[in-house]
């Protein structure tokens, strides 16, 4: 058996494919206040103070807070304050489907969440006098999360510390940012939930994608610094306490819409079963193009995990990791998540994000091309339930050719003797073998050969040869034909006619096929 990797696999069953970043957290942070002697020179320049403490910075927090609340109570938006436990992705879907503008803010959403500050403690120097020392500390203060939606970028979120340093997050999607582009440029594309479909206009919509860059990302965070309440004074940002960005985590993905969406879970539990062992160093080594030694930290393993009903498989490599699964019935989704930029001995800025991006869709390609099938599993049951079900074509109608059907199983095994003939068959030729494998060979008629030539040319397994009476068999055809003709003859009928009870030997044939099932469905289970 002669096992394909995936990618080929692919290459005739996707009919669009998008490589595109998709979530993006970044880190909105002031160099210059991350450590404590940074905090002392700020206290001490910009608050006028003469020993540095944190109590100095409480009401540059309290202003800071009471600036967030006045913005609500003018722009007439929500504060709501999250529950333990609840998703605050739901509660901004909420709000989404009733906002109706093109930008503005959504609401403003309030939570304790575990912060990194700066924290006063006493210390004693050697004559025994103490003296005020900052250090570095967490503590649980509140968050504020301000949801807004951008002309550009869709739905987004900053979120600030209410606490000094006042470090921030931004959270984007590069799909949505995708979608408002290809809306503003007039091109048609059917919108897949958190991707695309597809277009007409493929390469064009690549390009675009590709166009998502740093500078549209600073750009918008900018813009909406200019508008919402910032812990800053104009002073201190001229004085050169501004907020950088830098990379917390980063998703590239890859999406390929398949031809046969129905069968695409069945292709991707084949990937899963027949890859269970993706998570190795050596395959780690190919799917990242990095060294992989007993040195490097992190575990390597497959996990195969089940949400409903909707199988992912997982790998990991460090930090990061690779996820696989099958997107809403319609495409294979592979998407890298690099947590942590050092794993690729990269730096976390921002401008690092070309590099970062040839890492992630690269290990997406590399991931297919370490993955292997044994078959070719999307022709399966598209093929099956179009090939035993009635047809018509224009005005013409044929009954299907149903699997266990005697007579089907006799015009299949015909076909298959006839599959390497380069001149074809005729009628009577064909007939002769069909009626042979029915035992019929005085009550098969014409009529009934005719009757049966046509159901098979209507499905497209036969063609007419042109300007002849003879046929030939599409490669269809003979796929279909081989795959009745063997399934039946040396699985179904010797399994049916097993009588355990005739003697010890088919008793232990039985129970090794009993045996055989089990283990089979066990099997089926890891990704079911």
């Amino acid at each position: 058996m002669v096992r394909k990797n995936v990618a080929e696999i692919l290459q005739n069953h996707v009919t669009f494919e998008l490589e595109a970043i998709d979530r993006m957290y970044l880190n909105a942070y002031v160099p210059s206040l991350q450590t404590g002697g940074g905090f002392a020179f700020f206290v001490k320049n910009q608050l006028g103070a003469r020993v540095p403490s944190t109590m100095l910075v409480a009401p540059m927090s309290q202003q800071f807070v009471e600036a967030i609340e006045r913005f609500v109570a003018r722009e007439g938006i929500d504060l709501v304050t999250f529950e333990k436990g609840q998703r605050k992705d739901d509660v901004a879907q909420e709000y989404l489907a009733r906002f109706k503008g093109e930008e503005g803010v959504l609401f403003v959403g309030k939570a304790q969440e575990k912060a990194s500050v700066f924290r006063t403690e006493k210390r004693r120097d050697a004559a025994g006098k103490t003296y005020p020392w900052i250090i570095r500390s967490t503590a649980m203060v509140n968050h504020y999360y301000v949801y807004l939606v951008d002309q550009d970028f869709g739905p987004l979120f900053i979120k600030f510390c209410s606490y000094f340093p006042y470090a921030a997050k931004l959270c984007l999607n590069g799909h949505e940012w995708l979608k408002r582009q290809l809306t503003r440029r007039g091109i048609a594309f059917e919108p897949l939930d958190n991707g695309i479909r597809s277009s007409a206009q493929a390469t064009r919509v690549q390009a675009i994608a590709h166009q998502l860059d740093a500078e549209n990302i600073e750009a918008v965070f900018r813009k909406w610094l200019r508008r919402l309440p910032h812990p800053f004074t104009a002073a201190h940002r001229q004085a050169g306490y501004r907020y950088h960005l830098s990379i917390l985590q980063a998703e590239f993905t890859l999406t390929q819409v398949l031809d046969h969406p129905r069968t695409g879970r069945c292709f991707f539990e084949e990937v899963i079963r027949e890859n269970l062992d993706i998570g190795r160093p050596t395959h780690m080594q190919l799917i990242f193009n990095r060294r992989v030694t007993r040195r490097t930290p992190g575990r390597f393993r497959t996990r195969v995990l089940t949400e409903g009903v909707v199988p992912s498989l997982h790998v990991e490599y460090k930090k990061s990791k690779i996820k696989q699964y099958h997107k809403e019935g319609q495409a294979l989704r592979t998407e890298t998540t690099i947590n942590d930029t050092y794993d690729f001995e990269i730096g976390r800025a921002l401008h690092n994000l070309p590099a970062l991006r040839e890492i992630g869709f690269a290990a997406n390609r590399r991931l297919l091309h370490v993955e292997s099938l044994s078959h070719d599993c999307l022709i399966g049951e598209d093929q099956l339930q179009t090939v035993a079900s009635p047809i018509r074509v224009d005005d013409q109608r044929a009954a299907g050719l149903r699997f266990g059907d005697r007579r089907v199983h006799a015009l299949m095994h015909a076909l298959c003797l006839f599959a390497l003939a380069p001149t074809g068959f005729r009628h009577r030729e064909f007939r002769a073998h069909v009626a042979q494998l029915q035992t019929r060979e005085d009550t098969y008629s014409t009529g009934a050969m005719t009757y049966d030539l046509r159901r098979l040319r209507l499905h497209g397994l036969i063609e007419r040869v042109p300007g002849s009476h003879r046929y030939r068999i599409t490669p269809t055809g003979a796929q279909v034909a081989m795959f009745y003709a063997r399934l039946y003859t040396r699985a179904l009928r010797p399994a049916s006619s097993l009588q355990p009870s005739a003697s010890p030997g088919a008793q232990h044939a039985f129970d090794r096929l009993d045996a055989a099932l089990a283990a089979f469905l066990q099997e089926v289970k890891l990704a079911a």
